[in-house]
């Protein structure tokens, strides 16, 4: 029950703190979160990565299909991703939950100590 309420504080805390600050702001979403939902380490850093990863993954598809992946589609012929949205979309997911994984298992550890 912890691990799914963790999942989904992590998500909403870090959609409502993207509204007014930066991106890096999901880092103080889920290190907030493990701090105060005390789990395993293992659990805190999976709870924060699968949390972030499904709301950036389900944000980015969002903004994208919003403009009609004219801007998705450009930077992704940029990168060597041969001009697929979906894999740009994929890895800026991905950058996101591990961001998010290694605050909470920061959160979680100061806990731990203090």
């Amino acid at each position: 029950m912890k691990f799914i309420a963790s999942i989904i504080l992590t998500a909403l805390l870090s959609f409502v703190l993207s509204l007014y600050l930066p991106w890096w702001s999901l880092a103080i979403a889920a290190f907030a979160i493990a701090a105060l939902i005390f789990q395993k380490p293992w659990y805190s850093f999976l709870s924060a990565f699968l949390g972030l990863f499904l709301f950036w993954f389900i944000f980015a598809s969002a903004i994208n299909t919003s403009n009609n992946g004219i801007l998705a589609q450009k930077v992704a012929s940029v990168f060597p991703l041969g001009g697929s949205t979906f894999f740009l979309i994929l890895i800026t997911a991905l950058i996101g939950a591990i961001v998010a994984g290694l605050a909470a298992l920061s959160g979680r550890y100061l806990r731990y100590i203090l």
